[in-house]
């Protein structure tokens, strides 16, 4: 593959992956319907966070894929974690799987911790560009669990 294109698909995967779940998932949608937790914010923030978790994702792998020996395990969890992130979605708002999407939410937690982990010994500005995408998603499995016991 072209360095380019590679540079490319490192930097993009995550927010094109995204966008393309965004778009599967729009007819879908009813989170405006859903009896949610106190603190939920207004549907109009998630995509504005996925957008900036998923750019700082792909920049994070971007820079650890250009400044770092390579390193199987971290690739290998990296593109596990996305999976799950982006396997939520489906779960949630087309299945309305809404217990299943709790432990996929705890699934994904452990991936991403690891994944940081992994960022932290091999690239640490990976790891920093990524504490927003840990906190975001400690957020979200409150919303989850909220989501569940309220519906």
């Amino acid at each position: 593959m072209n360095k380019v294109i590679k540079n490319l698909f490192y930097l993009f995967l995550p927010l094109i992956s995204g966008t393309i779940i965004g778009f599967i998932i729009r007819p879908f949608m009813d989170y405006s319907t859903l009896i949610k937790p106190p603190l939920a914010p207004p549907s109009i923030l998630f995509p504005i966070m996925w957008t900036i978790i998923y750019l700082l994702l792909g920049i994070s792998f971007y820079l650890y894929k250009k400044n770092s020996s390579n390193y199987p395990k971290l690739n290998k969890i990296y593109y596990i974690s996305l999976i799950i992130n982006l396997s939520w979605s489906i779960f949630f708002f087309i299945f309305k799987w809404y217990f299943f999407t709790i432990i996929v939410t705890i699934i994904l937690l452990i991936s991403v911790i690891y994944l940081l982990y992994l960022f932290y010994h091999h690239y640490k500005i990976s790891f920093y560009l990524n504490i927003l995408y840990l906190l975001w998603l400690l957020f979200a499995t409150y919303l989850t669990i909220g989501v569940f016991i309220l519906n």
